[in-house]
């Protein structure tokens, strides 16, 4: 079957982008209708953002933008989107940052663990010149970045035992983000890390491919993986944010005005998405503790000792005088 799919792929994304493409414009010369992209759950706290950001465009540009939304994979892979995007055949997609590290080198810092303090620290470092200069490094892909959502923190769940410390993780097969720093960040504390698409680690879990994956708890919860990993440890171990990704043809084709129009929703549903995310945590513990999950919350400094040598990799690099810019915020 994978032979399958490596062929089918290529059918796959031109298939898409004729489905999307020349959608851009509308008969009305005066109205732009967005192609918005994205794999998640349409109760997902990222997704109901995507409709606000569409509500106050319409809201800014009287009528004359319009966000149509296309959720759950109905446009493929987060790459597959992208590569759609680099070629003006699709307008938006959410992705995780990590994954952009191929694109960006210095996007790894997010998959970096324990970079961050707290969530105050987190969101200082990316409403600063460094997170604007993160986003402005997708420009030479044909990548515009619009802004972060809040994706909160990774921690593991697991199968079959709990993780209390980097010693229990030992031997276990770690679903991973596909991103080479996400895969050393778990290999760091133990683990083998095994790089699986979002879409197939429900089945990944239950066949025993992978013994446990890491996540923020809405994710945990919504992708239903709760009902296989019953352990969930929460090391919080990166924060990896959302980005909203523009199409660089598609945003050099906006006016002036149309670009402004299109930054200012985006900001308000990042503010608007915040609120939600932090709801969104509460309620997934919430509803997973009721369900019998045991989650744990472990002493971090063990896992933030044992990543320490990871981060002196970096010493002499540009992620690593990055990551000492972000250390001395």
């Amino acid at each position: 079957m994978f032979w399958l799919k490596v062929l089918c792929r290529p059918l796959i994304i031109v298939l898409t982008a004729l489905l999307v493409a020349c959608s851009y414009h509308t008969e009305d010369s005066d109205k732009v209708i967005l192609r918005l992209g994205h794999t998640l759950d349409t109760q997902h706290s990222v997704h109901k953002a995507m409709v606000y950001l569409g509500e106050r465009l319409k809201f800014y540009s009287n009528g004359k933008m319009v966000v149509d939304i296309y959720p759950g994979s109905q446009l493929g892979t987060e790459r597959e989107m992208v590569e759609l995007l680099q070629i003006g055949s699709l307008s938006m997609t959410k992705v995780s940052a990590s994954p952009l590290e191929g694109f960006a080198p210095e996007m790894q810092i997010f998959s970096i663990p324990y970079v961050f303090r707290d969530n105050e620290h987190f969101w200082n470092v990316l409403n600063s010149p460094i997170g604007d200069e993160l986003l402005s490094g997708l420009d030479a892909f044909k990548l515009k970045g619009l802004g972060y959502y809040d994706a909160g923190s990774r921690s593991f769940y697991t199968n079959d035992r709990p993780v209390h410390t980097p010693k229990d993780l030992k031997g276990l097969k770690i679903r991973v983000l596909n991103s080479p720093t996400a895969v050393k960040t778990v290999r760091a504390l133990g683990a083998a890390a095994t790089p699986v698409a979002w879409g197939e680690l429900y089945t990944a879990l239950q066949q025993g491919v992978v013994d446990g994956a890491e996540n923020n708890p809405p994710s945990y919860y919504l992708s239903r993986h709760y009902e296989i990993s019953r352990y969930y440890s929460l090391d919080e171990h990166t924060s990896v944010p959302d980005v909203m990704l523009c199409s660089s043809r598609v945003w050099n084709n906006l006016t002036p005005q149309q670009q402004q129009w299109l930054q200012q929703a985006m900001d308000d549903s990042v503010v608007y998405q915040r609120k939600l995310w932090q709801e969104s945590t509460r309620e997934s513990l919430e509803k997973v503790i009721a369900d019998g999950v045991e989650v744990i919350y472990p002493d971090k400094q063990p896992f933030v000792d044992a990543v320490q040598p990871f981060h002196e990799t970096f010493a002499g690099t540009e992620v690593g005088d990055l990551l000492e810019k972000i250390k001395a915020m």
